[in-house]
């Protein structure tokens, strides 16, 4: 696992954006997997504005959804298929023909999972996955004491992340679905690159879990640690509980400029 300290969460989008951008001059129809919430709009925002300056050509790139709430229709403004539509795809100029994503409002929710797991092998694998992580350390919404070889499925939501979701419903955590399909820790092991992005000292500690402790399913994270090109990106606010900041600042100000993260 390799981590990079970024001085703020401009800089760390900047960075997964070049990453994402060199990807895809390598491979022009790169499946990228991305994440919702308000830490990834750094580089969505950055990579809208390669493709603006015409750094980078996403005209046959594919979106890959990550998680995706039960029972709320398609087209409600907090599904996470309608949130990724004005904050990846519109800014991009991607169409909806490019995009995947699992059916939340199934009525075989179980068959809708497998299916998407399935989807996701058919079309070759995710080849980047964009990752964001809760203050208890879940990823996607593989909360605590999620199997470590889970595959795409529905999860209950705990209360503490209801709460911290409820900012996206008016506040009200009562509008917040208490079901998610989501990507299985085993299933987002498959992508060849995971990038998770982290900032704010709301962070720190389940970064240092994931980071430096051990590989365990009451932090769901910590499984990047048996992936073979993870990179954690964080600022210096959820660096802070780090004890081998120094050591991940000197590795990545020392290594090659060909060898990108």
């Amino acid at each position: 696992m390799e981590v990079v300290i970024v001085p703020n969460a401009t800089a760390g989008g900047e960075l997964i954006a070049e990453a994402m951008a060199q990807l895809l001059r390598r491979k022009p129809d790169a499946l990228l997997g991305v994440a919702t919430g308000s830490t990834p709009l750094p580089v969505y925002e950055a990579l809208a504005a390669k493709v603006r300056a015409g750094a980078v050509d996403v005209s046959r790139a594919r979106i890959a959804q990550l998680d995706e709430y039960v029972g709320l229709p398609a087209e409600h403004p907090e599904s996470y298929r309608s949130v990724l539509r004005r904050e990846v795809l519109e800014p991009l100029g991607i169409g909806m023909d490019a995009f995947m994503g699992p059916d939340g409002t199934a009525e075989d929710v179980p068959g809708a999972c497998e299916a998407y797991d399935r989807a996701l092998a058919e079309a070759g694998g995710v080849d980047l996955q964009l990752l964001g992580i809760g203050t208890d350390g879940h990823i996607g919404f593989n909360e605590p004491c999620s199997s470590l070889a889970s595959r795409t499925r529905i999860k209950t939501l705990t209360e503490q992340t209801r709460i911290d979701n409820a900012r996206f419903f008016d506040g009200d955590v009562e509008q917040v679905p208490h079901h998610v399909i989501t990507q299985g820790i085993g299933t987002i092991l498959e992508a060849r690159h995971l990038v998770l992005l982290a900032t704010g000292e709301g962070k720190a500690d389940a970064v240092a879990a994931s980071v430096e402790g051990p590989v365990a399913a009451v932090c769901p994270a910590s499984a990047l640690q048996l992936h073979p090109h993870a990179t954690v990106v964080v600022d210096e606010a959820a660096a802070s509980k780090l004890k081998l900041a120094d050591y991940f600042r000197h590795a990545y100000a020392n290594k090659p400029d060909w060898q990108g993260i």
